[in-house]
């Protein structure tokens, strides 16, 4: 196996996971792909990656993962990837960029997506080799499904909601975290720390 298509493998898995995380339905074979597959069934072309999900509690709340082709992402692939978008009403999108996107790109993106009223998201291939939310020091975060955050909210003695003041466009710029679970404005997150005396502590934090 190539450096790149293992490179490719480990960035598929950690989208498969970050997808699952935010609620989508996933297959867990796409998760448990051995290396060994993925290399069999990889056709060298990016764009073949692309996927579709949409949400457990929600089927017609979906999403793209698109995957550039150009190290470099200039205007034309954006335009081209909207329209797919705006053809199956698709309002969010996740691109995995082997470096950056051109000025032109971002001011792009920024454009349509206030036109449109949707979402697209940017990562580098870089950002998603590892999955961060699994590292050690990282405690185990749980977006709420909106039946749940009711249900949370609705709770006579309701646990405290920390308010995590972030902006909404989009609050997960500098939080690696946040940006891994895509978090927008009016999402509650648990987050679970193991405790010494209770075992684990829970806290929920409202994205605003």
């Amino acid at each position: 196996m190539s450096d790149t298509v293992y490179r490719l493998y480990r960035v598929r898995r950690t989208i498969h996971q970050m997808l699952r995380d935010r609620h989508y339905m996933i297959d867990q074979s796409d998760i448990d792909m051995s290396e060994e597959d993925f290399a069999r069934s990889y056709t060298g072309e990016r764009e073949g990656l692309t996927i579709q999900a949409q949400r457990r509690d929600d089927p017609t709340d979906q999403i793209f993962v698109f995957w550039p082709t150009d190290p470099k992402v200039g205007v034309k692939p954006i335009k081209r990837y909207m329209d797919r978008m705006n053809e199956d009403d698709v309002k969010r999108a996740i691109l995995v960029v082997q470096q950056s996107l051109t000025a032109f790109a971002k001011q792009a993106i920024v454009e349509i997506c206030a036109q449109e009223g949707t979402i697209l998201e940017q990562f580098q291939e870089a950002e998603l080799l590892v999955n961060i939310t699994e590292h050690v020091l990282v405690p185990m975060h749980v977006v709420l499904s909106r039946e749940e955050k009711q249900t949370l909210l609705k709770r006579p003695a309701r646990p405290a909601v920390a308010l995590a003041s972030r902006p909404a466009l989009p609050p997960q710029v500098s939080d690696p975290v946040a940006r891994y679970y895509g978090l927008q404005r009016g999402q509650v997150v648990k987050i679970v720390r193991p405790s010494e005396t209770a075992g684990k502590y829970v806290t929920y934090r409202l994205v605003f």
